[in-house]
C-alpha cells in the first residue's frame, strides 16, 4: 500500500463511489490511508479536505515521510456511499488504499451522526508490538499499545479468554483483554486526560468506552471493586468476573472544553486496586447536510448514463458538498433539490429522455443546440415549477403538444423551439390535424374491438368447455408451493439490476427495475418499498398466484426474492412497453390495424383464461390499457393482478381489495 497511490490533478472534487450490497441505512467502517512519500520528487506538504457523503469528514495532512490514516463508523442513508477527495490549493490530492466494512450486528451505532475513533488504546500491551486490527478484531479496531496512564503498571496472563461465549457485545481480541494495567504499589487510582485538536465551529459530542476482564485469580475473601469518574461525573461501584469481559458506555459527553478525562479508583472496601485493560474514545460529527433528493439523484444519474456524459466533475452527490455538477443549480431544501439543467451544446443525440421528466422540482430547462430528434413529451407540461425549456437548434419533429403551446402563450413557459426545422409549431398544421382524428378514430375503434372480441371469445370458451385450475383460497404466509419459479437472494437481486441502476416503472408496492440473468434473459424486478402501503401479506398473495396461473397472455414471473425486508418479484420483460405509451399521440411507433387486432385478441384471451380456465374464476378487475405489456412482437400479456379476486365459487360476488402496482413501460 506503501508503494502506490492514485492522485488526482484534474478538478476540484473527486470521488469514490461505494456501493455495499447491503444497502442503506446501515452502518459501515471506512477507513482511508494516506502516505505522501516525496512521489512527485518536491518534497513538500499537502493538504486537502475529505467528506464522506456530503459532510466534511477531516483535513488531510501528510509530510514526506508521514503515513496517515482516518477511521470513521458511517450510518449511511443511501445505497450508494461517496467519499471525495477535495482540493483545497494546497498540492494535489492523493490516496493510498481505501477499506470499507460492513459493521454487520455492531453495538457502535448512531443515526445521528458519524462516529470517528480518535483513541483505542490497548493497555499493558508490549510497545514493540504491532497493533491488533482485523482479522483479529471482528469489528477491525485498530488497538495501539503506545498508550499510557499516570503512574501506572502492566499485568498479564496467558489464560484464554472465551470471546465467543461471552455476552459482551464488543468482543474484543483475546490479545487486548490478556493485558492491563494497574495503579503503582500504594496508589488506588488509574487516570488519563485527552484533548481533541480540531478546527471545526461546533460543541463536539464524544462517547467514551472502559473495557474490562479480571486476569488474576483473585483470594476467597479478597475484593476488587472500584467506580469510573468521568468529567466529573461518577458511575459504579462496579466488580469483575475471573476470565469474563465487561464493557461499561458508551458514555456520552458534550465538552466545551474539548477535553475528556477520567480516573478509576478503588472503593473504601476494595482490598485490590482498580485494573483497566482497554479504553475507546469517539467523537460523534453531526451531519448537517442531507443527500440530494434520491429521486432527483435516480433521474440525472439516468441522464448521464442515457447521453453518455463524461464530465469530470460529474460524479458524487449532484448538488453537494461545496459545488454542483456543472450546469446543475440546485435549492437550499433539505434534502436539496435540483432546480435548473444546462445541458445546451453538449453534444446529445437520439430522444428526449423520460428521465428528464423524472425532475419534479425542475424549474429550467435548457436542451438547445444538439441533435435530439423524435418528438416533445407532452408530459413537461406536468412538471409543476418548470418555467423555462429550451429545445431550439435541434433535429425535433412531429407536432408541438398543444398543451405546451398554451402554457406558452399564457406566459407561464418560456418555450424556445427555433431551429428545429421538422417541428410543426402551428395551431392549424395539416399534419396535426389530418393525424389527430385518425388517432383518435383508431384508438375508439380498437377499444371497441378488444370488448367485442372478449364477449366473443368468452361465449364461445363457455361452449368449448373448461380447464380447472385449482387455486388457493385463502393468501397464506409461505411460499412452500412447488413451482418451476426461481428463488433470488437479495444479493442476486442486486446484481441483476446492477445495484438498481436503471427504473422502468414504479408503483404502489416500490420501484420496478430493468434487470439482466445470467443466461442474458431480460427481466423486470419489482422491488417491495420498505414504506409501501401494501404489506407482506399482499406481497405473497400476488406470488402465489402468479406460481400457478401460466398464460401466453399473462405475464410470468419469472422469480422471486423472500428475505425479511427484503421482498421482490421477477418478470419477464416487456420491450414495447404498455399499450397506452403505444396509442398517445406522440408515439413513434404508430401500430397499424393489424397489430391493433391481434392485441385486442391477445388480450380478450388472456382475460378469458382467468374466468373460465380458472377453479375458481378470477376477475382482473383493473383491465386498461397501462395493463396490456406488448413483447418485442407485439404479443400483448395482461399484467398487474394486485387486485385481482378469486372467488370462492360462481355466485360469489364478495371482493377482498388488493392495490394494484405492477406496470412498467418503455417510451
Amino acid at each position: 500500500m506503501i508503494n502506490s497511490l492514485r492522485i488526482f490533478p484534474e478538478g476540484k472534487r473527486n470521488c469514490y463511489t461505494l456501493k455495499p450490497r447491503e444497502g442503506k441505512n446501515q452502518n459501515y467502517y471506512v477507513r482511508a490511508f494516506f502516505y505522501y512519500g516525496n512521489y512527485d520528487s518536491k518534497n513538500h506538504a499537502h493538504k486537502f479536505d475529505l467528506y464522506l457523503g456530503v459532510n466534511y469528514w477531516a483535513t488531510v495532512g501528510v509530510e514526506d515521510r508521514q503515513w496517515k490514516y482516518y477511521n470513521i463508523i458511517h450510518y449511511s442513508v443511501t445505497d450508494t456511499i461517496y467519499l471525495c477527495l477535495v482540493n483545497t490549493g494546497f498540492g494535489v490530492p492523493f490516496i493510498n488504499g481505501l477499506d470499507l466494512r460492513f459493521m454487520n450486528d455492531s453495538p457502535y451505532r448512531s443515526k445521528n451522526g458519524s462516529l470517528s475513533p480518535v483513541e483505542q488504546a490497548d493497555l499493558g500491551g508490549h510497545q514493540t508490538q504491532s497493533p491488533i486490527r482485523y482479522n483479529d478484531d471482528v469489528y477491525d479496531r485498530t488497538w495501539r499499545v503506545d498508550v499510557n496512564l499516570i503512574d501506572s503498571v502492566s499485568i498479564g496472563t496467558e489464560t484464554n479468554i472465551d470471546i465467543q461465549g461471552s455476552d459482551d457485545p464488543y468482543r474484543l481480541p483475546v490479545e487486548v483483554l490478556r493485558t492491563a494495567v494497574q495503579p503503582r504499589n500504594g496508589l488506588n487510582s488509574l487516570s488519563y486526560n485527552y484533548t481533541l485538536v480540531y478546527t471545526e465551529n461546533f460543541t463536539p459530542e464524544f462517547r467514551v468506552y472502559f473495557h474490562f476482564a479480571e486476569i488474576e485469580q483473585i483470594a476467597p475473601g479478597k475484593l476488587r471493586e472500584f467506580t469510573i469518574t468521568l468529567n466529573g461525573l461518577k458511575y459504579g461501584p462496579f466488580t469483575l468476573e475471573y476470565l469474563k469481559p465487561l464493557t461499561k458506555g458508551p458514555y456520552k459527553l458534550q465538552v466545551p472544553e474539548d477535553q475528556v478525562r477520567f480516573s478509576i479508583d478503588a472503593t473504601l472496601r476494595s482490598d485490590l486496586p482498580p485494573i483497566l485493560n482497554a479504553f475507546e474514545i469517539c467523537i460523534l460529527w453531526p451531519l448537517p447536510h442531507s443527500p440530494t433528493n434520491q429521486t432527483d439523484v435516480d433521474a440525472i444519474m439516468a441522464i448521464k448514463k442515457a447521453y453518455k456524459i463524461d464530465r469530470v466533475d460529474w460524479q458524487g452527490d449532484p448538488c453537494l458538498p461545496l459545488t454542483t455538477w456543472t450546469g446543475l443549480q440546485c435549492n437550499n431544501d433539505n434534502p436539496p433539490r435540483i432546480i435548473s439543467l444546462n445541458l445546451s451544446s453538449s453534444q446529445l443525440s437520439g430522444n428526449i429522455a423520460v428521465s428528464l421528466l423524472n425532475l419534479t422540482s425542475i424549474q429550467s430547462l435548457d436542451l438547445s443546440n444538439n441533435e435530439l430528434t423524435g418528438t416533445v413529451p407532452e408530459a413537461f407540461v406536468q412538471l409543476p415549477d418548470l418555467t423555462i425549456l429550451y429545445l431550439s437548434g435541434n433535429k425535433l419533429t412531429g407536432a408541438v403538444p398543444h398543451s405546451l403551446k398554451e402554457k406558452s402563450n399564457s406566459g407561464q413557459l418560456q418555450l424556445s423551439l427555433d431551429g428545429n426545422l421538422d417541428l410543426c409549431k402551428l395551431d392549424t398544421c395539416e399534419k396535426k390535424q389530418r393525424s389527430f382524428p385518425v388517432q383518435v378514430i383508431a384508438s375508439v375503434i380498437s377499444v371497441s374491438v378488444l370488448l367485442l372480441l372478449s364477449i366473443i371469445t368468452i361465449f364461445w370458451r363457455l361452449k368449448r368447455g373448461r380447464l380447472n385450475v385449482l387455486l388457493s383460497s385463502s393468501v397464506g404466509l409461505s411460499l412452500s408451493l412447488k413451482s418451476k419459479n426461481q428463488p433470488f437472494t437479495y444479493t442476486e437481486i442486486v446484481s441483476i439490476t446492477n445495484n438498481f441502476q436503471t427504473i422502468i416503472g414504479e408503483g404502489g408496492f416500490g420501484k420496478v427495475y430493468l434487470g439482466n440473468l445470467n443466461d442474458g434473459r431480460q427481466v423486470a424486478v419489482k422491488l417491495l418499498s420498505q414504506s409501501s402501503r401494501q404489506g407482506y401479506k399482499e406481497f405473497l398473495a400476488e406470488v402465489q398466484l402468479l406460481m400457478i396461473v401460466h398464460h401466453r397472455n399473462l405475464v410470468s414471473l419469472v422469480g422471486y426474492c423472500n428475505e425479511k425486508e427484503n421482498m421482490a418479484l421477477v418478470y419477464e420483460y416487456m420491450e414495447n412497453g404498455n399499450l397506452k405509451g403505444q396509442l398517445l399521440e406522440n408515439s413513434t411507433n404508430m401500430l397499424n390495424w393489424r397489430a391493433r387486432l391481434q392485441i385486442a385478441v391477445d388480450a380478450a384471451q388472456g382475460l378469458e383464461y382467468l374466468h373460465n380456465g380458472c377453479r375458481p374464476p378470477i376477475v382482473h378487475r383493473d383491465l386498461k390499457s397501462s395493463n396490456i405489456l406488448l413483447t418485442e412482437n407485439l404479443q400483448a400479456k395482461i399484467a398487474d393482478f394486485g387486485l385481482s379476486k378469486a372467488f370462492a365459487n360462481e355466485g360469489d360476488s364478495h371482493v377482498t381489495t388488493v392495490p394494484a402496482d405492477f406496470e412498467h413501460q418503455e417510451t
